[in-house]
């Protein structure tokens, strides 16, 4: 299945575009997701212990099976000020 995946604030720089699509096995979870981004946009990498995984309007962790409606936002933490 074909997976939209955005990314957002400094997430965008590093990735290079503002979105991705991602070919991932039906059954896939979030884990098998990162994998493949990291492979596209290994800079990305750096930044797994801290970012933030969305599908739709829920925050996931990294057990969530992606399914084929979901777009996936990636984002750096929450910061408040």
């Amino acid at each position: 299945m074909k997976v939209r995946v955005q990314f957002y604030s400094q997430l965008r720089d590093v990735a290079g575009a503002p979105e991705l699509i991602v070919d991932l096995a039906e059954g896939g979870t979030v884990t098998d997701l990162l994998g493949k981004i990291y492979a596209k946009v290994p800079a990305l990498r750096s930044r797994d212990k801290s970012i933030l995984v969305g599908a739709g309007v829920e925050f996931v962790d990294r057990n969530y099976k992606v399914q084929p409606t979901d777009e996936i936002s990636i984002m750096p933490p929450v910061q408040g000020g």
